[in-house]
């Protein structure tokens, strides 16, 4: 077989598996939306789920998926910007910083499930902050940590050394070359990066069955005192979030109707995740274009 033949026969082979893990996810698309999205609508999105009636929502579920996100974003993006600059521009290469990116790249690949397990001996139980929405949003910040400091890492080293070279030897310092020349330019990349590790954050469900808990107070929407029991603002209550209530719905429901919400749940929940990462896709376009526009 000659170079060429093996080169066509190699790119047939792979665009054969491509197709397949296209057709694959099309597949399991389409499957959940045509399950479900008959099942959504504004009274679904905004109504309490019922015990063991039929007609119940997803409206408090929803509500503390997004609640937790925003909780965990205002954890995460803080310290993954500070480790990944750190990294990036400040520590020494040596056996510690490489110790360091070995520890970020082991905790990358931990299990969710082991995630919720020290969440639930640490922030649950040591901590004593009980089953809740901080707890929550603590674990998944352990989770979605090593994710933000590779994304700054990366954008960080991937702005163009003249420019920070420019930037020192025109006399400004370190940090502000950093804040001032560094950081707008690898600023899209960031942003695209968070985005997507929300939409990760929103999907997630085995650590926050131990962290966040499987259940939630009936909430009042007219309190919002953040310290009420019963106020959607505090983040100290117990919280179901979207993708919990969906495995909860499938392994001990007692609606009716336990089915249809699950599937039209889990519609949302695929919907909210596909739009967290066209949305991130867009964003960094936009920004990579209005960056280049302005230099």
């Amino acid at each position: 077989m000659n170079a060429r033949t093996a080169d066509k026969v190699a790119t047939v082979v792979i665009c054969l598996f491509a197709g397949i893990i296209v057709l694959v996810l099309l597949g399991l698309l389409g499957f959940i939306l045509f399950r479900g999205l008959s099942h959504i609508s504004w009274d679904f999105l905004t109504s309490a789920p019922e015990t063991i009636k039929a007609g119940g929502g997803i409206g408090p579920q929803l509500f503390n998926s997004l609640f937790l996100l925003v909780l965990t974003m205002i954890i995460t993006i803080p310290l993954g910007l500070g480790a990944g600059i750190y990294m990036s521009q400040y520590a020494k290469p040596g056996k510690v910083t490489n110790s360091i990116r070995l520890v970020v790249e082991v905790l990358s690949s931990f299990p969710s499930i082991v995630v919720g397990l020290f969440g639930l001996l640490v922030f649950v139980n040591i901590m004593g902050i009980g089953f809740s929405l901080f707890s929550g949003a603590l674990a998944l910040t352990v989770f979605n940590l090593p994710l933000m400091v590779r994304i700054t890492e990366q954008a960080m080293a991937g702005v163009p050394r003249e420019q920070k070279e420019a930037s020192l030897a025109l006399g400004l310092s370190r940090w502000k070359t950093i804040t001032s020349v560094m950081l707008p330019i690898a600023m899209p990349a960031i942003i695209t990066g968070t985005i997507l590790a929300a939409g990760r954050v929103f999907g997630e469900a085995a650590a926050l069955l131990f962290t966040a808990g499987m259940s939630s107070p009936r909430l009042d929407f007219t309190d919002w005192n953040p310290i009420s029991p019963f106020s959607p603002l505090n983040p100290f209550r117990p919280a179901e979030t979207l993708a919990v209530h969906i495995w909860k719905i499938n392994s001990e429901g007692l609606a009716p109707d336990a089915g249809e919400i699950a599937a039209g749940a889990s519609a949302v929940l695929v919907l909210t995740v596909l739009l967290f990462n066209f949305g991130a896709r867009w964003f960094g376009r936009f920004m990579h274009r209005k960056f280049t526009a302005t230099r």
